[in-house]
């Protein structure tokens, strides 16, 4: 497992938690956040590690300066994107996006300013999105000549629907912040800047409730996007096992006292 400590976790990444719910801030904002292909595999490494951690009940991942992520390193391109060298680069990119889709526990993108291409991506594969007023969506793949990989598509259009994934990703277009809200793909445009605060607060209350039962809900809505037999057997026995915890009998105890319930995540 990844090692991971409040703080800095290796070169691009700053941690931290408070409670339940744990901030992951791509820190790179001389390059608007954009990830070189080690950052990529960095933090698929910490999403896995944050994702085992019993303890975690909800991520919130963001960028700094401004920014939440100008997708892949350009620079690369020439060396670690070209030839054979290419399809590993695309397994680094996908271990990624793979890595906030499989995550058992909520993940939240705090969006502000530039949220292009594989920035795009992972804002796509997180459970909900909040932006600010000035955040800008695009998929510019497409003037760039080269495609993305089928899973993280799936992201796409699952956030999207099919035509406007199409529009996005043909055209290579913008997508501005109130068009993305209208169109379904934002939760919700915070009216004060950053979104990490508001990301922030709905994390803590998801954290809040049962662990598990979140657990089994986010599984379950999983498995009706992917219709995956795997996927439905998980989350038939995430749900299943939610009646024998011990945070269904606090939840129940709690209601008919009329108190908070206090979940233990067991």
């Amino acid at each position: 497992m990844f090692e991971i400590q409040d703080g800095l976790v290796k070169s691009g990444f700053h941690v931290n938690r408070a409670g339940h719910v744990v901030s992951l801030q791509i820190e790179r904002p001389d390059k608007k956040n954009a990830l070189t292909e080690a950052m990529w595999l960095d933090l698929a490494a910490i999403l896995e590690t944050l994702g085992a951690d019993e303890d975690v009940r909800a991520i919130v991942l963001s960028g700094t300066g401004g920014n939440f992520c100008a997708g892949a390193d350009i620079a690369e391109f020439d060396t670690a994107r070209r030839g054979e060298r290419a399809a590993i680069y695309e397994e680094a990119n996908s271990r990624a996006f793979r890595a906030v889709r499989d995550c058992p526990v909520p993940t939240i993108a705090a969006i502000d300013g530039i949220c292009f291409g594989g920035g795009f991506g992972l804002a796509a594969a997180c459970d909900l999105r909040i932006a600010s007023p000035g955040a800008l969506f695009s998929v510019p793949a497409a003037k760039l000549g080269l495609a993305y990989p089928v899973d993280a598509m799936a992201d796409i259009v699952h956030a999207l629907g099919p035509q406007l994934s199409r529009y996005m990703t043909f055209s290579a277009g913008r997508l501005d912040v109130a068009t993305a809200l209208a169109l379904g793909f934002l939760l919700e445009v915070t009216d004060q800047p950053p979104a990490i605060d508001r990301a922030t607060e709905i994390a803590a209350a998801i954290a809040s409730n049962a662990p598990l039962s979140v657990r089994a809900s986010k599984a379950a809505i999983r498995a009706v996007l992917t219709g995956d037999a795997a996927d439905i057997e998980r989350a038939a026995k995430l749900g299943s096992a939610t009646f024998a915890s011990a945070d269904y009998k606090e939840g129940r105890a709690a209601f008919k006292a009329k108190r908070k319930a206090t979940f233990t995540g067991r």
